[in-house]
């Protein structure tokens, strides 16, 4: 990562660059997940196809904000995002999302641990971030919410009536 010539007034240059190299990880995140969210919304079927598949693109529009806003925050602090798929290959530790075309129990299964992986990712972030720059800490707070409620939904399909979620 390059050094900056600027960043936001009262941040020194050494936190930004810090800020800016966990946003890029979100970045990388986000944009990984709204192209498996999409990949979902072609490849689901079965019974409630219709309502999981429309269910998936206001999530697919909002990590897509997500990673707009996340890639902004990072140019304001000075630097240049990085929203290629390159990118996300080179630092990607996680597996590729495993179903192709397969049913909604199946999918919404393995969108569940999705979630799982980014919020957990999110909250680490959130942490990360606690002492360096505070408006970012808000930003991944208030995007964090947004997920859990996303993945509430993909629950919601899983949850049995004893309010347990299959593993």
């Amino acid at each position: 990562m390059a050094k900056s010539k600027f960043t936001l007034p009262g941040l020194s240059q050494e936190k930004a660059k810090q800020v800016v190299e966990i946003l890029q990880e979100r970045l990388n995140s986000y944009n990984d997940l709204s192209l498996t969210l999409k990949h979902v919304h072609w490849n689901v079927v079965g019974p409630s196809f219709i309502g999981v598949h429309e269910m998936i693109d206001p999530q697919v529009d909002e990590v897509r904000l997500n990673a707009d806003a996340v890639a902004e925050r990072i140019a304001a602090l000075g630097f240049a995002p990085r929203g290629t798929v390159a990118e996300i290959t080179r630092t990607r530790d996680w597996d590729d999302y495993p179903l192709d075309r397969a049913l909604v129990p199946d999918h919404l299964a393995a969108l569940d641990q999705e979630y799982d992986r980014v919020i957990a990712e999110n909250r680490q972030a959130i942490a990360d971030v606690e002492d360096l720059d505070l408006v970012t800490q808000d930003l991944l707070i208030g995007q964090t919410g947004g997920l859990e409620k996303f993945q509430w939904f993909v629950r919601a399909h899983l949850e049995s009536a004893a309010g347990t979620i299959p593993s």
